[in-house]
């Protein structure tokens, strides 16, 4: 099986009673940013903490570059896969440079410290994100675009092959948005890193994916490019909004209204 790739074979998920997944299948290809979209409670953050077994599925399994992940440790999981979790408040008083080590302990045994190979992952992942100047920073006096960038710096130092972003650019401004999301990108395909990026933001998510998987209903409900999902009739039916995907004049796409919302 070919590294970086991912998938699930009917994959069931319920909280006690109330079915949230049913039956999804999705394949994660090497080297591409997919979307997860769907409208909010649709299930695309259970299915996310399935990925990585946070969450573990009633039946169906997930597999990581062609293995199983229920039989694998954890620490052997996260040599593999990276997260970057909806939250990135942190109430510890932890440096910048100490919150992007923590990336490195997969790879680390038991009450051993960082070795020269560690601390040059980690001053690289730094550079890359652009958190260098700021390493002796307290994690918990900076900005939230701050914060998200240490947070995916860290996720940088595990050396994934996969990392998965749950509404990375949830609570953060406009401008701060657009910047989070072109150094993921960047980094995507700069290190042929498989990116998965959950969110409810279409515009957003237009831009910057290769390929979109819609979850309606529990289920997947379309799957492909961006032009392929969001067609009009989808959005429609899923988000209940009248609107179009278009490309701008860099080629970009995005999302445009152009009636009323209408009631759920």
């Amino acid at each position: 099986m070919v590294s970086g790739t991912m998938e699930t074979r009917d994959l069931e998920y319920s909280y006690r009673d109330k079915k949230v997944l049913d039956r999804v299948s999705v394949a994660v290809r090497k080297g591409e940013v997919l979307g997860i979209l769907g409208p909010n409670g649709c299930g695309k953050s259970t299915l996310l903490k399935n990925l990585n077994r946070n969450l573990s599925p009633e039946s169906g399994c997930v597999l990581v570059e062609g293995e199983d992940i229920a039989g694998m440790r954890k620490k052997d999981i996260a040599r593999k896969v990276a997260v970057v979790p909806q939250s990135n408040e942190i109430r510890f008083a932890f440096t910048v440079r100490e919150i992007v080590e923590m990336g490195r302990m997969p790879f680390q045994e038991s009450f051993r410290g960082s070795d020269s190979d560690d601390l040059e992952i980690v001053e690289e992942a730094m550079e890359l994100t652009g958190v260098r100047d700021m390493a002796d920073r307290m994690i918990n006096t900076m900005s939230g675009g701050e914060r998200q960038r240490a947070i995916i710096a860290r996720a940088i130092a595990q050396t994934p092959e996969i990392i998965l972003m749950d509404e990375p650019t949830l609570h953060l401004d406009i401008n701060m948005q657009f910047e989070i999301l072109d150094l993921v990108r960047r980094l995507a395909k700069e290190r042929d890193l498989t990116v998965v990026i959950v969110s409810h933001d279409l515009p957003m998510v237009a831009r910057y994916c290769d390929r979109m998987i819609l979850i309606h209903d529990r289920r997947v409900f379309a799957e492909g490019t961006p032009e392929e999902v969001l067609t009009e009739e989808n959005m429609r039916t899923v988000f209940s909004i009248d609107a179009r995907y278009e490309k701008d004049e860099n080629g970009m796409g995005t999302v445009r209204l152009f009636g009323s919302c209408r009631k759920t």
